[in-house]
């Protein structure tokens, strides 16, 4: 497919439809013929993913020597990299780590709580507490409960089994974790001093960008933002029935903090899915993270 022909296809398919499958939408280009195709038909390259059509094309145009190659290191045992794989892999890598904390937090005596939650006094070198900025994203791996853990990863594995596909593994975790650090500078922010644990900014986050990105797509996102209302109306309602704000347990800082970054960074995913303008993908993820740093470079008297 020539350069013009694939720029043609590609302002026409404005809804991201697999050109092979026109009722499945995607979010990942062919590196070579820029068009959507849908996990099924995603077959990985040295870079991105080419669709079949390509595959053919790159195969026919193999020299002698470099079938010859191939067929040395197939001989050799080694395999090939795998192909049309659309498994949530980060998805499910993320719950078993966090479960697997969660195991060690319960055994008696356990510090791992202690040692990974998040306050924001831990980001204050001149305090006594050391310096510990990791725990802007360790806070992620921890949690208060079994429901707490429950909830969270059963939210992270309905949504990262249509999100992950659509965005590819490697945007995946960079909205994950990005989002959370989100949340965790907005509770630094507006919540100074306070205890926190669970990976709810993330997961907020990942309702965030599934908004922007369902939106774009020209998906029905109403169910998106009711899901997105009630989990944020959720800790007032809370604080309301115990009759003060201060009993709520569920840090709403997290969740606006994790919500906003989620949204920003579905929306530079939505507005930067083309192979060329992957290049600006990347600066603008880390302009987002370090901006979210940045803003955690305000006097120290807010965090204590």
């Amino acid at each position: 497919m020539t350069t013009d022909a694939a720029s043609e296809e590609f302002r026409r398919n404005r809804e991201n439809f697999c050109y092979r499958h026109p009722d499945r939408q995607s979010f990942v280009l062919c590196q070579r013929c820029l068009r959507t195709i849908c996990p099924e038909c995603q077959t990985q390259a040295a870079v991105g993913v080419i669709c079949p059509e390509c595959l053919v094309e790159q195969q026919k145009s193999r020299t002698p020597a470099q079938v010859k190659a191939q067929r040395r290191w197939r001989r050799s045992g080694a395999s090939a990299l795998a192909v049309s794989d659309s498994r949530p892999l980060v998805t499910y890598a993320i719950i078993a780590l966090t479960a697997l904390v969660y195991v060690t937090q319960i055994i008696p005596g356990s510090p791992v709580q202690d040692w990974l939650a998040f306050n924001s006094a831990y980001l204050v070198p001149s305090l006594p507490y050391g310096f510990q900025p990791w725990r802007l994203l360790t806070v992620l791996l921890v949690h208060g409960s079994f429901l707490h853990v429950g909830l969270n990863m059963l939210a992270l594995f309905m949504i990262g089994r249509s999100l992950e596909p659509l965005l590819g593994r490697w945007r995946f975790l960079s909205l994950y974790l990005i989002s959370g650090l989100g949340g965790s500078v907005a509770v630094a922010l507006l919540d100074p001093g306070q205890w926190v644990v669970g990976a709810s900014g993330a997961i907020f986050g990942l309702f965030g960008a599934l908004l922007v990105i369902g939106r774009h797509i020209g998906a029905n996102v109403t169910g998106i933002a009711i899901l997105i209302g009630i989990n944020f109306a959720f800790p007032f309602i809370q604080g309301l029935m115990a009759g003060s704000m201060a009993a709520v347990q569920i840090s709403w800082q997290a969740h606006l903090g994790g919500l906003v970054v989620g949204a920003a960074l579905g929306l530079v995913f939505s507005r930067t899915r083309s192979v060329r303008r992957r290049g600006l993908q990347v600066a603008l993820l880390a302009v987002v993270t370090v901006a979210l740093l940045g803003l955690l470079v305000i006097p120290a008297v807010i965090y204590v």
